[in-house]
């Protein structure tokens, strides 16, 4: 396709879920007691609620308020995607979407399912069962179009037989190319706790990679909590702080060290903070890494620039900085359409704009997301 000189891949595109998706692919044994869409005058209502009605993966306070506040930017939304709902938000209406931005391929990531592992300490097979169903629906979703839509599987951060189990079946069964959590942790172990390690594992074997992708919200304890009901600033330090965390236990709590053919990305977060971050990681390595953490064999910037990859927004200009620091190989591009702070449809547009050198933005643009996800096989007629 190929728009302003440059194949893409969105590296994190999203899926608006129907609302009885639980309802209709859930194990029967489960079914009773899934999530359930809810539906209203916001034509991206996000929500989801247990069958008595409670909030799902969301503070208790989220029953009490709108699904949106109101507002220009909400104004802005509800008329650019009035006729993608009214079309069901279907594969169709997707693959237009990535026509209207010049997408060659994308990969797919959850709106309403972003909750759907979001209480803590969930009963694993259930679990298991809501992330199976999800799975299968978006099989079905791509189905389409095999050859520019591909998945990022659901897996349960409760159980890791059942994680497992689902990452061997996402990549024989289904062909997905990722599998996803939030960085918003659901247990009481971090996620450089050995735990985790047969999950880390099996996507070592299976050879995808780790998608991170954090939300306003939760049912567990986050970041955004500080900020109460307000959106705004939950927005602006949910996302970032979360994901902070997240790759602060990956490379610099030993998790990298003993999976070094893991891939990690760190999605819709911005990246401008990763030279910070990654500069105080090196600090704290320096001086207490003897102590807490003896099993790393260089600082957690070296893990950093050879195993992770974080998403860069379509008018980022601070990713500059990112770039002279880390450099651009391990940086991925996003619409994050159709979320509501999406730049869609101008977002590739936007991204192009940056003062970037061209060859910055073609790494980001593509190269470093088909390494990510293994996608250097799309044919160039895509």
């Amino acid at each position: 396709m190929a728009k302003g000189g440059y194949r893409i891949i969105d590296s994190d595109m999203h899926i608006m879920e129907p609302p009885d998706l639980w309802q209709r692919y859930t194990d029967k044994k489960y079914r009773d007691y899934a999530q359930v869409g809810v539906t209203s005058d916001n034509v991206r209502d996000l929500r989801t609620v247990h069958p008595d009605g409670r909030p799902w993966g969301a503070p208790v306070r989220a029953a009490s308020r709108p699904s949106q506040a109101g507002g220009h930017n909400y104004e802005r939304n509800q008329k650019l995607y009035v006729t993608h709902a009214e079309r069901g938000w279907s594969t169709e209406v997707q693959l237009e979407a990535m026509d209207v931005e010049g997408l060659d391929v994308a990969v797919l990531f959850p709106t309403r399912g972003l909750h759907t592992l979001a209480e803590p300490f969930m009963d694993p097979p259930f679990a298991a069962a809501l992330a199976r169903a999800y799975n299968d629906w978006l099989y079905d979703f791509c189905a389409p179009a095999p050859d520019r839509l591909f998945g990022a599987a659901m897996v349960s951060p409760f159980d890791m037989d059942d994680a497992v189990a689902e990452v061997e079946r996402a990549v024989k069964e289904l062909g997905f190319r990722s599998v996803f959590m939030r960085s918003n942790q659901m247990t009481d172990k971090p996620w450089h706790d050995p735990f985790y390690d047969p999950l880390w594992s099996a996507l070592e074997e299976y050879d995808i990679p780790i998608g991170f992708h954090e939300a306003s919200s939760s049912g567990a304890r986050q970041a955004g909590d500080h900020f109460g009901a307000n959106t705004l600033l939950r927005r602006v330090f949910a996302q970032p702080v979360e994901q902070m965390m997240a790759l602060a236990s990956f490379c610099g709590g030993g998790v990298l060290e003993r999976h070094p053919k893991l891939r990690a990305a760190f999605l819709e977060a911005n990246c401008a903070w990763a030279p910070w971050l990654l500069w105080r990681l090196d600090e704290g390595y320096e001086r207490e890494a003897d102590v807490f953490v003896p099993e790393l064999r260089m600082a957690p910037t070296e893990y950093f620039k050879r195993q992770c990859w974080i998403s860069v927004e379509p008018d980022e200009e601070p990713a500059k900085y990112a770039i002279d620091w880390v450099g651009s190989d391990k940086m991925v591009f996003s619409t994050d359409y159709p979320h509501g702070d999406s730049k869609y449809p101008y977002a590739v547009s936007s991204f192009i704009e940056l003062a970037l050198p061209d060859e910055d933005k073609r790494k980001i643009l593509w190269d470093n997301c088909a390494s990510l996800y293994k996608l250097a096989e799309v044919p160039a007629s895509v």
